[in-house]
Parts: structure tokens; sequence; C-alpha cells
């Protein structure tokens, strides 16, 4: 794999988007929250949604999450060298 300087043009706004695994893979530095699966998913799995209502989506369903999805930031967060707030 090259190195990171050849990947971000000689400078560190590569690392700023993407991380390096140990094994020396780029991968991107995200975290994707959505309150709205599919039909398919809700049939399989019996969860409900936010159904495209944002008080459903910010007092009931997303406060069930929210611990599972800050701890994914957190832990995000952790690998950064540099975090600007």
């Amino acid at each position: 794999m090259p190195s990171d300087k050849t990947l971000g043009g000689g400078d560190d706004s590569f690392n700023t988007f993407f991380s390096e695994t140990g094994a020396g893979k780029h991968v991107p530095r995200a975290v994707f929250v959505d309150l709205e699966p599919t039909v398919v998913e809700q049939l399989i799995t019996g969860k409900e949604d936010a159904a495209n209502n944002y008080a459903r989506g910010h007092y009931t369903i997303g406060k069930e999450i929210v611990d599972v999805v800050l701890d994914r930031i957190r832990k995000l967060a952790d690998q950064c060298t540099g975090l600007q707030v």
C-alpha cells in the first residue's frame, strides 16, 4: 500500500478523512446514523423507525440509540491525534 504522502498528496488532509489500519489499509472516518430502516428490515426485525417524523426521531426512537451512537463517535475520536471541535 502506498504511504500516506503518496495518497494524500504530501499533506495531512488525506488523514483528516481516512485512518490507516495496522495492515496498511485506509478506511474512512465516518459515523452514519439512520433512524429510517427499510420496510423489509422492519418486517424482519419488528423494530419501528421514526416514520419521517422529527419529533419521534428526536424524542423517542432516537433516544433509544443515542448511547450507542455516542460510544461509536467516542471510539472514532479516540483514534484522532488532533481532534478539532
